[in-house]
C-alpha cells in the first residue's frame, strides 16, 4: 500500500534588506563625488560671498567635535532599531554618560570616565529592553520616560556628589563637576603645517580641500578616532556576521526569525544595550573631550539629533556618518562667527532648492516645485537684503538642519519593518 506524503513547507527566511530586490544603495565612488560636489558648491559660496572661515580648518575640526556625539547616538539608535526597538531615549543614555563620565573622570582618569560612561549608558539601555522587549511597554513611552528619569537622577546626584566636599573645593557645583583632565590628541607633523600653509592662500577648492584634511588630521582626540572604528566595526558586524544577519531579522521579521531557531528575545537585548553604551559614549565625549566639564544640559537635544542623523542615514551607517556629519558642520556654526558664516550658507540654501525645484518639476510634482521655488525665492530676497543673520537664528541652526534634511529626504527612507512592533514570544504559533 502506497501513501502520498505529506509535509508542510519549511518557514521562509526573515528577508532583510540587502537583496538584489531591494532599493539601490549608493556605492563607494559615488559617495566620494557627492562629497567633492558638496565641496566644490562650498567652495563656491566662500569665493563669492568672502566667508573664509566655512572650510577653514578650525571649522572643520569642531564640525568632527560636533558630529562625533550626534554620531555614536544614531549608531546607538542604529543598533537598536535593526533589531526592530525604537530608542528614543537615547537623549536620556547621552545623559547618564555625560554625568557619569565626568564623576568617574575627574576622580580617576579621563579613560575610565569613559567606561563610567559607557556603563551608564548601557543601564539606561537595560531598562528600556526591560520595559519594551520583556514587558512590551510602548517604546516611545519607555523612551520618553527614560529621558525623564535621566534629567532627574542626574540632576539627584550632581547635588549630592558635586557640591560638597573635595568636588566642590576642585570648582563643582549643583550643576557641573570638577573640571576632567584632557584625553590624548594627535596631531601629523608636516602635514598639518603643510596643509595649513595651503589654505592660508584661499586658492579655490584646493585651499577648501586643505582645509578639510587640516581640520581631520590636526588636534585629532583619540576617542574621535575610537568613534570612526566603532562605526566601521558596525557595518562588518551588523552586514558582514552571521550574527549581524540574526540581529536584522529580529527587525524585519521576528516571527519568522524565531522559526529558524533564533532567541529573538536576547537578540533585543543585546542590541538594545549596546545602543545604551553607544549613546553613553557619546555623552561621555561631551563631558571629557568637548568641555572637560559636566554641565546640566550638555546634550542639548543631540540625541534627537542623533536619531533624525540615523534615519536621514536610511539605517544604515555610512549615511549615519554623512548626516552626523552634515549635522556636526551646522553645529559648529554657532562657535566660529556663526552670523556671518550661516549667512553666507543661505546662498548654498538657495541653490539646493532651486536644483530641487527643477527636480519635482521633472518629476511633474507640481505642487512641491512651486512650493521648493518660493522658498527658495525668499531664501534669497533675505540673502541679498541682509549682511547677517540674528544670533538667536545661528543658535537655532543645527535643529533647522535638522528637519530641512528629513523633510527633504523622507520619501526615500526604507525603515525596518518590524521596527516598533511589539514583540511575544511564540506569536508566530
Amino acid at each position: 500500500m502506497s501513501a502520498t506524503a505529506t509535509s508542510t513547507p519549511p518557514p521562509a527566511a526573515p528577508k532583510v534588506d540587502g537583496g538584489k530586490g531591494g532599493r539601490t544603495r549608493l556605492s563607494l565612488p559615488v559617495i566620494l563625488l557627492i562629497i567633492a560636489g558638496a565641496l566644490l558648491a562650498l567652495s563656491a559660496v566662500r569665493a563669492i560671498t568672502g566667508a573664509q572661515d566655512i572650510t577653514s580648518a578650525g571649522q572643520i575640526s569642531a564640525a568632527l567635535a560636533m558630529a562625533v556625539p550626534i554620531g555614536l547616538a544614531g549608531l546607538g539608535g542604529l543598533w537598536a532599531e535593526r533589531a526592530g526597538v525604537v530608542n528614543i531615549g537615547l537623549e536620556g543614555m547621552m545623559i547618564l554618560g555625560t554625568f557619569f563620565g565626568a564623576w568617574a573622570g575627574w576622580q580617576t582618569s579621563p579613560w575610565l570616565g569613559v567606561l563610567a560612561g559607557v556603563l551608564g549608558g548601557m543601564f539606561g539601555g537595560l531598562l528600556h529592553a526591560v520595559a519594551t522587549v520583556t514587558f512590551g511597554v510602548d517604546h516611545i513611552i519607555s523612551g520618553i520616560a527614560i529621558n525623564i528619569l535621566a534629567v532627574g537622577v542626574t540632576t539627584y546626584f550632581a547635588k549630592l556628589w558635586f557640591n560638597s566636599g573635595e568636588a566642590a573645593s576642585k570648582g563643582g557645583s549643583p550643576k557641573q563637576s570638577p573640571p576632567v583632565d584632557e584625553i590624548t590628541s594627535v596631531t601629523i607633523p608636516g602635514i598639518s603645517d603643510w596643509l595649513h600653509s595651503i589654505e592660508a592662500h584661499h586658492w579655490f577648492f584646493i585651499s577648501d580641500l586643505a582645509g578639510v584634511l587640516g581640520g581631520v588630521v590636526t588636534n585629532l582626540s583619540l576617542l574621535t578616532i575610537l568613534a570612526a572604528v566603532l562605526f566601521v566595526l558596525t557595518f562588518f558586524v551588523l552586514w558582514k556576521t552571521a550574527f549581524g544577519l540574526r540581529l536584522r531579522s529580529c527587525g524585519e521579521n521576528p516571527i519568522a526569525a524565531e522559526s529558524l531557531g533564533v532567541n529573538v528575545y536576547t537578540y533585543k537585548y543585546i542590541a538594545v544595550i549596546v545602543s545604551g553604551g553607544l549613546a553613553g559614549l557619546g555623552g561621555a565625549f561631551l563631558s571629557l573631550v568637548t568641555s572637560h566639564i559636566y554641565n546640566e544640559g550638555q546634550t542639548g537635544g543631540r540625541g534627537y539629533i542623533g536619531l533624525a542623523a540615523m534615519i536621514f542615514g536610511n539605517w544604515r551607517p555610512g549615511g549615519l556618518a554623512m548626516g552626523a556629519g552634515l549635522f556636526g558642520f551646522s553645529d559648529a556654526l554657532q562657535l566660529r562667527n556663526g552670523g556671518e558664516s550661516v549667512h553666507a550658507l543661505l546662498l548654498l540654501l538657495v541653490v539646493v532648492l532651486a536644483g530641487l525645484a527643477a527636480w519635482k518639476l521633472y518629476r511633474k510634482s507640481f505642487v512641491p516645485s512651486v512650493i521648493s521655488a518660493v522658498i527658495a525665492v525668499s531664501v534669497l530676497l533675505w540673502y541679498l537684503s541682509t549682511e547677517t543673520v540674528p544670533n538667536e537664528f545661528v543658535t537655532a541652526t543645527p535643529y533647522v538642519v535638522t528637519l530641512l534634511v528629513l523633510s527633504l529626504s523622507a520619501q526615500r527612507l526604507r525603515m525596518p519593518k518590524a521596527d516598533g512592533m511589539r514583540y511575544r514570544k511564540g506569536q508566530g504559533k
